[in-house]
């Protein structure tokens, strides 16, 4: 279960910074701003992630 869910998560997390690149291209948001706002965005998704493993694992 472990392996198909970590791929799932990092298929997951690819798409969301493709998408997060494409925001930050849209709204022009300055180039410091960015890796804030990536790092945000996948800490994010991340907890999201985990939170989802454990209510599928228990």
């Amino acid at each position: 279960m472990l392996p198909v869910f970590l791929i799932y998560a990092g298929i997951i997390l690819y798409f969301i910074n493709r998408l997060t690149f494409q925001l930050c291209l849209q709204k022009e948001v300055p180039d410091e701003k960015q890796p804030k706002v990536f790092r945000t965005i996948n800490i994010l998704i991340t907890i999201l992630l985990l939170s989802t493993y454990v209510d599928i694992k228990f």
